[in-house]
């Protein structure tokens, strides 16, 4: 029985080799087509303006928070009560207030990020349906379904050649 089934698959699998040999197969990093564009390339150059103050504030604030636990850890047992925790208030103070503002920052950058992949998605789709017709591809892989593939079969440089090129 089990020879019959090795039998079989063999027999399925050299009937089927000569449909498969004309079918033409890509590989496509979709995500990285994205990303690579000039579209998302200037939005990260603009994300950084928008949201640079933020960041370095942010920065600043844990820093400062920084310090004020260093003294604290250093010197605390030799400062007087009220000192340290005053200095234990004010540290409290600048965790919540870098919480805040951090989450505050990555809602933001999130929905900004929404935005950029609703004006940039079609684009990107357009470019893969175009490179897909103009190569005549029968198949097309996402890049993280292969394990490896030899370069003339990844169209990701040709997808993003030609969304830079789209208006």
């Amino acid at each position: 029985m089990r020879k019959l089934t090795q039998l079989a698959l063999l027999a399925t699998v050299l009937v089927a080799t000569p449909a498969f040999a004309d079918l033409k197969i890509a590989v496509l990093n979709y995500q990285m087509a994205l990303l690579e564009s000039d579209a998302a390339k200037k939005y990260a150059v603009d994300a950084e303006k928008k949201f640079g103050p933020q960041l370095t504030k942010l920065k600043s604030l844990e820093t400062s928070a920084k310090g004020i636990q260093d003294r604290l850890v250093s010197g605390g047992d030799k400062m007087a009560q009220q000192e340290r925790e005053r200095l234990e208030l004010e540290f409290k103070q600048k965790a919540r207030d870098f919480q805040f503002q951090s989450k505050e920052l990555n809602e933001a950058k999130a929905v900004a990020d929404r935005e950029m992949l609703k004006q940039l998605k079609p684009k990107l789709d357009q470019a893969v349906e175009e490179v897909i017709k103009k190569g005549g591809y029968d198949l097309v892989f996402e890049r993280g379904a292969v394990i490896d593939v030899k370069p003339q079969y990844d169209v990701t440089r040709q997808v993003i050649e030609r969304m830079n090129q789209l208006k």
